[in-house]
């Protein structure tokens, strides 16, 4: 008889996701790509996707995908409709040309939304102040939700439609899928609010939706928050009972474990640095001027920890039977074989690939047993301008020495 594979071995067997086949274990996760200005399909977004999967990843992530025009984080966010349609056509088929599956990030922004950008009005579980909508954001009416829920599965049709192959539906990081499962968020007295299984009622109706849209042959995925990583916000304790919920309701193919927030805490899904310097550069002055004041409390400093999720992780994979995802600063090939050997079916990385979009294929050939990246975060600020690793921008810069000088 064969003997079971190691997890090293196992890395590059191909799996199941769903009705889907990956060829590898190595998800790329979800990174704001930051090159779609005005919210069209850039050649450069095209190519960012293309290298991972040219680079081994077996699943790239296009992110972020929003449901509807007052969805988007600010108007260089890209929608799901007919508009863009052809320019993401483009995209599938070029992941696709180079082996790998493409999956497409949807959600809402929900208190996470920049409205001065957008230039319309989001909505929240509940009314209070949001940085980011830089104003009062008023709870969402039933009507109000019922159109959110028919965006949503708009948009996975035109997913569908486009070409990708998965979609990952984002209920993490406090936007407003996320934000109804927080009990600091969500202060609701309907159906929508209170319980545990009240405040996830209306995440899991949206799943219903996007699955039956998404049809048999597209997986569906969630980007899921273990914990907000602020006070009062979801911790374990809750969101484990969700996990199972979303589990027995049979709508979801695997979960990505994440956890943080982007209204009130934007460090506990990155971990490490905190480029604030670079971060106050990248705005525009008077935004600058409040990153000064209110920064340290948004971006607190956390050490870096190889796989930081891991701990919360592991509880999630003790909870639930289904796929699970891990990620959190994985860099290593021994991260990821522990992973496996633990039980999770995928690991998801992401800064690692913007310094080396070609690591995978590196693991695989023997050739690297750790990446580059050197968790600086200095990435971050570039999602105003095209996100990418400075480091390895700053090497590409340097003059061949094989040249030669002149003189």
């Amino acid at each position: 008889m064969n003997a079971a594979p190691t997890p090293a071995r196992r890395i590059f067997e191909p799996a199941r996701l769903g009705p889907l086949t990956l060829r590898n274990r190595i998800v790329k996760a979800a990174t704001f790509e930051g090159v779609m200005r005005r919210g069209v399909v850039s050649d450069e977004l095209v190519e960012f996707h293309r290298a991972v999967a040219a680079g081994g990843a077996a699943l790239t992530t296009v992110a972020y995908c929003a449901v509807s025009e007052s969805g988007r984080v600010h108007r260089d966010t890209l929608v799901l409709n007919e508009a863009t349609r052809p320019g993401l056509i483009r995209l599938t088929d070029a992941v696709h040309a180079e082996g790998a599956l493409a999956a497409a990030q949807i959600g809402h922004a929900g208190l996470v939304a920049n409205t001065l950008s957008n230039g319309t009005k989001t909505l929240a579980p509940s009314t209070r102040i949001s940085p980011p909508a830089m104003g009062l954001v008023r709870g969402a009416s039933l009507d109000q939700l019922a159109e959110v829920a028919t965006d949503f599965e708009h948009a996975a049709r035109v997913a569908v439609d486009s070409g990708f192959d998965a979609l990952e539906v984002h209920l993490g990081h406090n936007y407003l899928l996320s934000s109804f499962m927080s009990p600091n968020l969500n202060r609701r007295h309907d159906r929508y609010g209170g319980s545990v299984a009240a405040r996830s009622r209306f995440p899991r109706e949206v799943l219903k939706r996007v699955r039956a849209a998404a049809g048999d042959s597209v997986a569906v995925t969630v980007k899921f928050n273990m914990a907000d990583g602020v006070p009062k916000g979801l911790w374990l304790d809750q969101s484990l009972q969700i996990a199972r919920l979303i589990e027995s309701d049979g709508h979801v193919d695997a979960m990505q474990l994440t956890g943080g927030s982007s209204l009130l805490n934007g460090m506990y899904f990155f971990r490490g640095e905190v480029p604030m310097a670079e971060f106050i550069a990248s705005q525009p002055k008077l935004v600058g001027v409040g990153l000064r004041f209110y920064g340290p409390h948004l971006f607190p400093t956390y050490p870096f920890e190889e796989a930081f999720f891991r701990p919360f992780a592991r509880q999630f994979r003790e909870a639930l039977s289904m796929p699970l995802i891990m990620l959190g600063g994985i860099n290593r090939v021994e991260t990821i074989e522990t992973a496996l050997g633990e039980g999770f079916e995928f690991v998801g990385m992401a800064r690692a690939l913007l310094r080396d979009p070609n690591l995978v294929n590196k693991f695989r050939d023997d050739e690297a047993t750790e990446g580059n990246c050197v968790h600086c975060n200095k990435c971050m600020p570039t999602i105003y301008t095209g996100t990418r690793c400075v480091v390895r921008e700053a090497l590409a810069a340097l003059p061949d020495p094989t040249l030669g000088h002149a003189g």
